[in-house]
């Protein structure tokens, strides 16, 4: 049965965690672990984001659609997640209308500023966390997993407990994060299967 399991990490080339990402899709392709998921982030990114005016807003909306979408959301935890601030620049929050709230197009900073889309906006619509806010994009989606009730797992990019890398909003989920490489037989660093596989309830 195939799970639909969104994957939240630090992309960055230089100092992300996109190494632990390839390795779990690796795992959801091969033959040797079966772990027949379907990461979402994956799947579906890149959708509004190739609209010559996708904002933060939109890019957070689509966040939401995807982890409601989704049966797991697996947050991977860096040395630098907790740096990250890209989602924060929201020109609406905290403003009450639209002409004096500018925001920047998604990776156009060249192209300088438009006009908010919205007339009006709420911080909350249903079991959704809003897209206007001021939060990160990580810290956007783990509120929206949190919101919706998600299964979470959350793995450090480390073979241990680093429980100093975890953003301060993931501080009351630090009793269920661990690493996610361990050492095999041979002594290789390896991405912890068993417990992933147990985790996502295959």
């Amino acid at each position: 049965m195939r799970k639909q399991v969104y994957i939240s990490a630090d992309y960055s080339e230089i100092d992300g965690d996109k190494n632990v990402v390839d390795e779990l899709n690796k795992w959801g392709n091969d033959d040797y672990h079966r772990v027949d998921f379907v990461d979402m982030s994956q799947v579906a990114s890149g959708s509004v984001s190739k609209d010559s005016d996708c904002r933060i807003c939109d890019l957070k909306a689509e966040f939401n659609r995807q982890i409601n979408a989704s049966s797991s959301v697996i947050f991977i935890v860096g040395n630098m997640t907790r740096y990250r601030i890209a989602g924060q620049s929201c020109g609406r929050h905290g403003k009450t209308t639209q002409w004096e709230s500018y925001c920047t197009p998604y990776k156009q900073n060249t192209n300088g500023t438009k006009m908010c889309k919205y007339i009006s906006t709420v911080s909350v619509t249903g079991n959704n966390i809003g897209n206007i806010n001021n939060y990160s994009y990580l810290r956007h989606e783990f509120e929206q997993a949190v919101r919706q009730k998600k299964n979470i797992i959350i793995l450090y990019n480390s073979m241990r407990y680093e429980k100093e890398w975890l953003p301060s909003y993931m501080s009351e989920y630090k009793d269920i994060a661990r690493p996610f490489w361990i050492t095999d037989y041979w002594g290789r660093r390896v991405g912890d299967y068993s417990y992933i596989k147990e985790a996502l309830g295959f």
